[in-house]
């Protein structure tokens, strides 16, 4: 069964406490936060992704899922760590330096947090190679970063066939999780190219009864 991570980015900012709590009835096996910068993509989520996370640790044990849409990495992760999140992934696009990756990918594990990278839809698959071995898991983003309620890029389905074809070959361990315009009718696509975990936001939230949208979506 694939699991459902749960994208707060278009949570209501007044109803965010109940909304999270009605979250956590339904289902959802992770928050998912969602960190602009206003530099990497053209959105600044940064205070309100903060407070939300902080808002969540406070009334829920489900483990948090950081998304940094960044350039500064370091800086954000040194802002998230404090909350213990699950793990925290960064973009393989915001680091071109492959040494810098690795000590990036160090300094996250060291901090007794798992690690994860994510690549854009244009970004060829074969680039994340080389950190499959070091990392927890791997985010493919099935639409363009920084904006929610997209349409799911068909062709990034592909590039999920193919990465999870790549870890069975090598016996890796790294989970494969999907990002971005996923919903009941488009999942079991994802599902049969091998994700693990999807991250869903308005399908669920802007749904009348999260149980039943995360019932179809694990089915």
């Amino acid at each position: 069964m694939v699991e459902i991570s749960t994208s707060v980015l278009s949570v209501d900012e007044e109803k965010a406490i109940t909304t999270f709590y009605n979250l956590e009835v339904a289902g959802t096996d992770y928050f998912h936060i969602d960190v602009m910068d206003g530099k990497f993509v053209k959105k600044d989520t940064t205070k309100k992704m903060l407070k939300y996370a902080e808002y969540i640790k406070h009334i829920s044990n489900l483990p948090l899922d950081v998304h940094l849409m960044v350039e500064d990495v370091k800086a954000y992760v040194d802002s998230f760590i404090s909350l213990d999140p699950d793990r925290i992934t960064f973009h393989l696009e915001a680091i071109r330096k492959k040494e810098e990756i690795i000590k990036i990918i160090k300094y996250i594990k060291e901090n007794g947090i798992k690690v994860s990278i994510a690549i854009k839809p244009n970004t060829k698959i074969e680039e994340i190679y080389p950190y499959l071995p070091y990392i927890n898991m791997v985010l493919i983003m099935t639409v363009e970063p920084g904006e929610g309620g997209q349409v799911l890029i068909e062709s990034t389905i592909n590039k999920i066939n193919k990465i999870k074809q790549y870890i069975n070959e090598n016996n890796l361990e790294t989970v494969i999780e999907a990002d971005g315009g996923i919903n009941p009718e488009n999942i079991n696509s994802l599902k049969n190219a091998g994700i693990d975990i999807a991250v869903v936001g308005t399908a669920i939230i802007n749904s009348n009864n999260f149980k039943e949208t995360m019932k179809k979506l694990k089915k």
